[in-house]
C-alpha cells in the first residue's frame, strides 16, 4: 500500500505517468489494486497503509473486500473476454491484487487492533450529513456557474442531482444533464469535497478507541496507598492522580501505569507508581492494550531508572529536559551567586509582602474557595494548562497533603498563590502558580525563597520546582567552544522560546541553583514522534485539535443511544 501510495502521488506531478496509469484503467486494460493517478487517490491509499500499519481490524476488513472484489472481477474478464487476456499487464494485475489479497488472507491475525464502538454510527452520521452538506454546496456552484439556458431541465432539484452523481461517482452521465453546463473548475471543487469526504468517513470509521474508564475511587485508594509506601520514588508521581488518566495494574497490584489516551497515543507521565520490581508488570498490560486499540505508546517525563526499565520493553528513550529539585538544608541566599536573587527577595520584602504556608487540610472550606475562585481569575486563558507535572484540580478535600502558599501586600490584599503536591513524606513539587499580573514583579520567586526557608515549618526536606526543557542546550550552547550545531539548535529554541517560555523557564529554575534531574520521553517508533508531540501538546494544554460538531461527538452519541 505505501509502495501504491508513493505510485499515486507520483503520477500526480509526472504527467507523462499519470496518461498512461489513466489509459490502462479504461477500456480492456486494468492496474493493480488501488493503483490509480492523483493527489486525491494517494491521499486515500495513504490513510489505507496507515490504518493498515496500526493493525486496524476495521481497515483489513474493508481492504479485504474491495481487494477481493477486484480480484474475483480481473479474473472473469480475464477468463471470459479474449481481447482483455491479450494484454499482459492484466495477468500482472490479476497476480499482484490476487497476491494482495492473499497476504491479508495469511495475516489475519496480525490486525487485531480494535475501534471503537461508536465508530460505525459516527461515521453514518459523517456520511449523512456531509453528503447533505457537500451536495447542497454543490448544487448552489452548479447554479452559479451554469452557462446553459435556464429551463425546466436545470432546475435547483436537477442542479442537486447533478451534484449529488458527481460526489458519488466523480464522473456522471452528461447526456442525463444535457441542460447543465458548467466550467471545469466546478467539477474539481466538487470532485475535491467528494474525496474530502470520502476521507471523512473513513477517519471516523478508523479511529481509535478512546480509553473510557477513568481512574475509580478504588484505584485512587489503592494509588494513595503505594504512594504512601513508595512516593518518595518520584517527585511526579501524586499527578498519576489526575482523574481523567486511567490505570492498569500489575497481577500482584503492587505496581500500576496510569496514562491518558489523546489522539490515538496512549501517554503515560513519570514513572509507574508502586514497587520497581513489579514495574515490568504493569508496563507489559499497558503495551498490551496500547497493540489491542492500536494506540501509539508512550512515556512523558520519566525518570533514569524507570527509562532504562521501559527501554527493556522495546521503547527508545530521548531526553527531554531536567527537573529542578533544591535541597532545603543546602540552600542559602548567601554569597556572590546569589546577590541577584538575594537583591530581589530583599525588595520585595520591604514592599511588604507576606507569605503564609498551610496544609489544604487546615484551611477552611470557605476560604479555600475564595482562593479557587482567585486562582482561577489569575489563569491565564480558559484552558487549565498541565499533565505530566499538574494535578489538574485545588481545594479538592482528598489532597489534604498539598501545601499552600497565599502571598499578600502590605494592605492585606492576596496577590498571588502557590500549590505544592505532596511528594513521599518531606518532599513538594511544585503543581499550581497563579499571580496578579499587577502586583510586584519577583513575586513568585520570592514565594519560592520563603517555602525553602521555612520548610522546617512543614518538615520539607526536598522541593522540585519547573521543568526545564532542553536544559543541556541552553546550558553547553552558551559555554566557550560550543560547536555550530549546538549554537544553531539553542538559537532555534530561544526563538521559539517568545511564545513558549522555553529558555525563561531554564532561567527562572536556575537561580536556585538546583540539582538537576534529567527526564525522558519513551517511545516505540522514530515515526510516531510527531504525533506524541502533538498528542503530548494537547494533553498539556498547548495545543487543540479541530473536531466534529458537538452534537456529531461520540459521546453524544453514545448517550443518545
Amino acid at each position: 500500500m505505501r509502495a501504491v501510495t508513493f505510485i499515486n502521488f507520483l503520477s500526480a506531478v509526472w504527467v507523462s505517468l499519470g496518461q498512461d496509469l489513466r489509459r490502462h484503467n479504461i477500456e480492456d486494460f486494468y492496474t493493480p489494486y488501488m493503483l490509480t493517478a492523483g493527489f486525491a487517490s494517494g491521499l486515500f491509499t495513504l490513510l489505507l497503509a496507515v490504518t493498515l500499519g496500526r493493525r486496524k481490524r476495521a481497515s483489513w476488513i474493508l481492504n479485504l473486500v474491495l481487494s477481493g472484489l477486484l480480484a474475483l472481477l480481473l479474473a472473469y474478464a480475464l477468463f471470459a473476454y479474449e481481447e482483455i487476456r491479450e494484454h499482459p499487464q492484466n495477468w500482472v494485475s490479476l497476480a499482484l491484487t490476487a497476491a494482495f489479497t492473499g497476504a491479508l488472507l495469511l495475516g489475519r491475525r496480525e490486525f487485531y487492533a480494535k475501534g471503537d464502538r461508536s465508530n460505525p454510527a459516527l461515521a453514518t452520521a459523517v456520511a449523512a450529513v456531509g453528503l447533505l452538506v457537500t451536495s447542497l454546496v454543490a448544487a448552489l456552484l452548479v447554479g452559479a456557474a451554469n452557462t446553459a439556458p435556464l429551463s425546466a431541465e436545470s432546475s435547483f432539484l436537477a442542479r442537486w442531482k447533478y451534484g449529488v452523481m458527481r460526489l458519488i461517482t466523480l464522473a456522471p452521465d452528461d447526456r442525463a444533464y444535457a441542460a447543465i453546463t458548467t466550467p471545469g473548475w466546478v467539477d474539481v471543487v466538487i470532485n475535491v469535497m467528494s474525496m474530502l469526504l470520502l476521507l471523512a468517513v473513513l477517519f471516523a470509521a478508523f479511529r481509535s478507541r478512546r480509553a473510557v474508564d477513568p481512574i475509580s475511587e478504588e484505584d485512587e485508594e489503592r494509588l494513595r496507598a503505594l504512594l504512601a509506601r513508595q512516593g518518595d520514588r518520584d517527585s511526579l508521581g501524586y499527578f498519576a492522580l489526575r482523574r481523567e488518566k486511567s490505570v492498569i495494574w500489575s497481577p500482584t497490584g503492587k505496581a500500576a501505569v496510569t496514562y491518558r489516551v489523546v489522539g490515538g497515543v496512549s501517554l503515560a507521565s513519570g514513572d509507574p507508581i508502586g514497587d520497581p520490581e513489579a514495574w515490568p508488570g504493569a508496563i507489559d498490560p499497558w503495551l498490551a492494550e496500547a497493540r489491542k486499540h492500536g494506540w501509539v505508546p508512550a512515556v512523558m517525563g520519566a525518570s533514569e531508572e524507570a527509562g532504562q526499565i521501559y527501554a527493556r520493553h522495546g521503547l527508545d528513550a530521548l531526553e527531554l529536559g531536567d527537573e529542578a529539585i533544591v535541597e532545603t538544608a543546602e540552600f542559602t541566599l548567601e554569597g556572590r551567586a546569589m546577590r541577584t536573587v538575594r537583591q530581589a527577595f530583599n525588595r520585595v520584602k520591604r514592599a511588604g509582602y507576606t507569605v503564609r504556608i498551610r496544609r489544604h487540610a487546615d484551611i477552611p472550606a470557605d476560604e479555600m474557595a475564595e482562593l479557587v475562585r482567585r486562582a482561577d481569575d489569575w489563569r491565564d486563558g480558559a484552558t487549565e494548562r498541565g499533565f505530566s507535572m499538574a494535578l489538574g484540580r485545588l481545594g479538592d478535600p482528598a489532597d489534604g497533603q498539598c501545601v499552600m502558599l497565599e502571598c499578600t501586600d502590605g494592605n492585606g490584599d492576596l496577590r498571588a498563590l502557590l500549590s505544592f503536591v505532596p511528594w513521599g513524606p518531606k518532599g513538594l513539587s511544585l503543581d499550581l502558580m497563579r499571580r496578579d499580573r499587577d502586583s510586584e514583579n519577583g513575586l513568585m520567586e520570592f514565594m519560592v525563597i520563603e517555602l525553602l526557608e521555612r520548610s522546617k515549618e512543614i518538615g520539607v526536606t526536598q522541593v522540585s520546582l519547573n521543568f526545564a526543557m532542553f536544559r543541556s542546550v541552553f546550558e553547553r550552547g552558551s559555554r566557550l567552544g560550543a560547536g555550530p550545531v549546538l549554537r544553531m539548535w539553542r538559537s532555534l529554541l530561544s526563538f521559539f522560546s517568545r511564545w513558549w517560555q522555553i529558555e525563561s523557564l531554564y532561567r527562572a529554575n536556575a537561580k536556585y541553583r538546583p540539582i538537576w534531574e534529567p527526564r525522558f520521553m519513551l517511545f516505540e517508533k522514530s515515526s510516531d514522534l510527531l504525533r506524541i508531540g502533538v498528542a503530548a501538546g494537547r494533553a498539556e494544554g498547548f495545543l487543540e485539535a479541530p473536531g466534529l460538531p458537538k452534537w456529531l461527538h461520540r459521546r453524544h452519541l453514545e448517550t443518545r443511544r
